[in-house]
Order: C-alpha cells, then sequence, then structure tokens
C-alpha cells in the first residue's frame, strides 16, 4: 500500500525538500503540494490524500485554525511541520491537543549532512500517522470525553517518598501523559518522564503540564533531588537517567549517544530504574511507533518493579506498549483514562492503606 502524502507550507524551498523526502520512499507518494490551506483545501478534494504535513505558521489562514476546522469536517492524519521557537513549539502543542498525531521540526536547509537523518524521522513521523488513521477518524467522531478527575492525596509519606513513577512514550504519548498526570494527587511519588521530543520543545512541553497539574512539572536539568509530587521530563537534548546520592534518588542528563535511535530514549530511563530503585519503581509505558522501552522495561520487572502498558484501543500507536507486553515486561494493561488510576491502587495495595475520600 502506498501512503499519499499532501505537503503544505508557505516555503517553496521547504516543499521541494519535503517531496524529494517523501518521494524517496518506497511507500510513499507525494499527490500535491500547496502554499497555503486555501489551496490545501481543493487539493484534499481532489486527490484525497493518506496523510497530511502541516507547516504551523503559514499565511492566508493560521495552520491552527486549519487543523481544527479539518478536525471537525474532514478528520485525517495531521504530521505537524513546527519553527525550532517558543512560539512554535506552543503553537505545535495545542495542534496536539487539536488532534494531530506528531510533529517534526522544520528541516535545517543549511545543514546538508544532517538531511539523511532528517528524512529517515519524517518518513517513520508519516507512517506512523498513517498507522493512526482509524483511530484518528474514530475519535474525532466520538462524542468528547470527561475530563479525568484528579485523585485524593494518598496520605502515605513513607509511599511518596520511597516509591517512584517511571513513564516512557513517543507517538501521541504528549496528550496521555497531561491525561495522565492531571489525576496525580499533590503527594504523588516522584515523576521521571522521557517523551521522544526534539530539543526546544521540552521546555515548553513541562511548562504546559505544569499550568495543568496539581503537581510540580519542570524540564530535567540534571544532579536534582527528585521529590514526591514532582515531575521531571527529559530534555529534548539528552538522555534522561535515575540516579543516586546516598538515600536520596536524583536525576542525571547524559548526551551519550542514541539508543533505539532516539536520545533521549526510554530504554536508558527503564535501566537506570531498574539498576537504583528496584521494586520501588513503577514503570508505565505509553502510545509510541517501534520498540524504545520494552527492552528497559522487562529489565525493570526482573528487578522488581510493577509495570503498566497502555491499551491499544487508547494508543495512537500501538507500537511501543505492544513490544513491552510481548517481551512479557508488563503486569497490568489499560486505557489512558484509567492508567493513573490503577497506578495509585497499586501503590496504595502494597502500602496497605486506603485512598482517603
Amino acid at each position: 500500500m502506498t501512503i499519499k502524502v499532501l505537503i503544505i507550507d508557505d516555503s517553496a524551498l521547504v516543499r521541494r525538500i519535503m517531496t524529494e523526502i517523501v518521494r524517496s520512499q518506497p511507500d510513499m507518494e507525494v499527490v500535491g503540494t500547496a502554499p497555503d490551506p486555501l489551496v490545501a483545501r481543493e487539493l484534499i478534494k481532489q486527490t484525497n490524500p493518506d496523510v497530511l504535513t502541516l507547516d504551523v505558521e503559514m499565511p492566508r489562514m493560521d495552520g491552527l485554525d486549519f487543523l481544527e476546522r479539518l478536525m471537525r469536517l474532514r478528520p485525517m492524519p495531521v504530521v505537524m511541520v513546527s519553527s525550532l521557537t517558543d512560539r512554535g513549539s506552543e503553537i505545535t502543542l495545542r495542534a496536539l491537543e487539536l488532534g494531530a498525531v506528531d510533529f517534526v521540526a522544520k528541516p535545517k536547509l543549511a545543514i546538508a549532512s544532517g538531511l539523511q537523518a532528517y528524512a529517515d524521522l519524517l518518513a517513520d513521523k508519516i507512517r506512523a500517522a498513517y498507522q493512526a488513521r482509524h483511530r484518528i477518524v474514530q475519535r474525532a467522531r466520538a462524542q468528547p470525553a470527561k475530563a479525568p478527575v484528579g485523585r485524593p492525596a494518598l496520605g502515605n509519606r513513607l509511599v511518596s517518598s520511597e516509591k517512584l513513577i517511571i513513564i516512557g512514550a513517543s507517538t501521541g504519548g504528549t496528550e496521555a501523559i497531561k491525561d495522565f498526570l492531571i489525576q496525580m494527587p499533590p503527594d504523588c511519588p516522584g515523576i521521571l518522564i522521557t517523551q521522544h521530543m526534539p530539543e526546544g520543545f521540552t521546555a515548553s512541553f513541562a511548562r504546559r503540564l505544569d499550568s495543568l497539574s496539581r503537581i510540580s512539572v519542570v524540564e530535567a536539568r540534571g544532579d536534582e533531588r527528585i521529590l514526591p509530587g514532582h515531575a521531571y521530563i527529559a530534555p529534548g537534548h539528552s538522555h534522561l537517567l535515575l540516579a543516586r546520592s546516598g538515600a536520596n534518588y536524583m536525576t542525571r542528563i547524559e548526551q551519550s549517544e542514541p539508543v533505539n535511535r532516539h536520545r533521549p530514549s526510554v530504554d536508558v530511563l527503564f535501566r537506570s530504574a531498574a539498576l537504583h530503585a528496584g521494586k520501588n519503581a513503577v514503570g508505565v509505558i505509553m502510545t509510541g511507533m517501534g520498540r524504545d522501552g520494552a527492552a528497559g522495561m522487562l529489565e525493570m520487572r526482573q528487578a522488581g518493579a510493577y509495570n503498566f502498558a497502555q491499551d491499544e484501543a487508547s494508543c495512537v500507536v500501538f507500537g511501543m506498549p505492544k513490544e513491552a507486553i510481548a517481551a512479557g515486561a508488563v503486569h497490568e494493561i489499560g486505557p489512558i483514562d484509567r492508567l493513573a488510576s490503577m497506578v495509585l491502587d497499586h501503590l496504595t495495595r502494597q502500602s496497605g492503606r486506603a485512598l482517603r475520600v
């Protein structure tokens, strides 16, 4: 099956580069290019594409306005193309809320040596968006889900200080992580998160989650003591690892080589949790393409951790959870709107105390 791609960008040079990349893939074809959403609207009717790439900021009609109308009237998979700026990252995160599958930074036109890596990344994201096409349509047509309700305090200082929640996600993960964190009580265990995301976006992502959650959410800087009621997100330029300093859990940042083609990598975080937290860790693997995290989560289980996976029905792409489940790394599977409650219930059972009502 050939994936039909429509490219929408106001830069003729970007359209040309992205066209060449897509045409070089054996399973893709470019069915059209458009300089703005008004031209794109007609091309969608004429070509019936499988996936759109959509520039965030364009003339004549804003990319967000176009995306919102598209998801309401003719939902389809969209990969946003964003500039590496604070404004670009904020708009991109809003686009993911509106239903875009994923995003990619604009190609760095002056760096020819990095173009092949960019081509591989763009092609992977288009394939993931194509895999998600049926879920995109189903979600757009479904009734809006009720917002998850935050849980009351755990009320157990020992659980909050000794346990850790370790999360990994990729495609679709920004919204899944948001749904998880907004249910966390203020005294939940410390949370470490690796979400596949480029440099320049993770700080905006952390600020957005911090504004929506009852816990504190920050981009990890490294050498921070991990505190209850706090979540630490891997920066887009580095791996995030768990470390120890005496009795304290700490964050560590490394700019070592990519693992599974990713930096930050979920496997790197999970393996460090297996090494330093063992049975005090609870692992959570969410929506994403590929197998990053599966091997590390198995190491967590073998070290005594208890692990959860997002179920297929609620994933944008059921790749990473599927691989972790197949590896035998997962104890429980659940939908994203219940995953936080499942983790908190497990922690409560472990502590032998019920949540206060």
